[in-house]
């Protein structure tokens, strides 16, 4: 049960990279990043013995690639780490990066991280309550934006009622 492979990318641009060990991850994450939409949402895919978790916020991907036992909140934590350290390290730069520019120094942490979440089965229970927290916050902003739409919508179908009763 281990973190395999991790990546930070713009839509298809692979910013920073780590390997764990050995295999085709850098060929089958850049068909999967092909297929990431740029708005911001967060999914797991399933291919074959692994699974592919990522985080998309403001068209930067966060991705890792675990085994098909690893905990997907364990994994999210990872995802949710290295976001916060790559947007501190590197804000908006990273919006008009060049291929692995920030490879260099940010595999580092990169590898780091992916140690440290991939052999602390004791994750600390603050961030895995953290990061259902941030995810139920997505979908209550989704719900809100949901709630707001059908009431203007119903304001448009008043407003047309008003005009043929007036018509009429």
């Amino acid at each position: 049960m281990a973190i395999l492979f991790a990546v930070v990318a713009r839509g298809t641009t692979i910013l920073a990279k780590h390997a764990w060990c050995g295999g085709n991850f850098l060929e089958v994450t850049e068909q999967i990043l092909a297929k990431i939409p740029s708005e911001n949402n967060k999914l797991t895919y399933s291919h074959g013995n692994y699974l592919f978790h990522y985080i998309c916020q403001d068209r930067i991907v966060y991705l890792c690639i675990t085994d098909d036992d690893f905990e997907r909140s364990r994994a999210f934590s990872f995802l949710n780490e290295v976001k916060k350290r790559f947007q501190t390290t590197y804000g908006s730069r990273a919006q008009t990066a060049l291929p692995y520019a920030m490879n260099s120094e940010f595999s580092s942490v990169l590898a780091a991280q992916l140690k440290h979440h991939s052999e602390n089965k004791g994750q600390d229970r603050m961030m895995e309550t953290q990061a259902q927290v941030d995810e139920l916050k997505g979908i209550m902003v989704r719900n809100i934006d949901l709630v707001a739409q059908r009431g203007e919508r119903l304001e448009l179908l008043i407003d047309k009622t008003e005009n043929l009763v007036d018509s009429s």
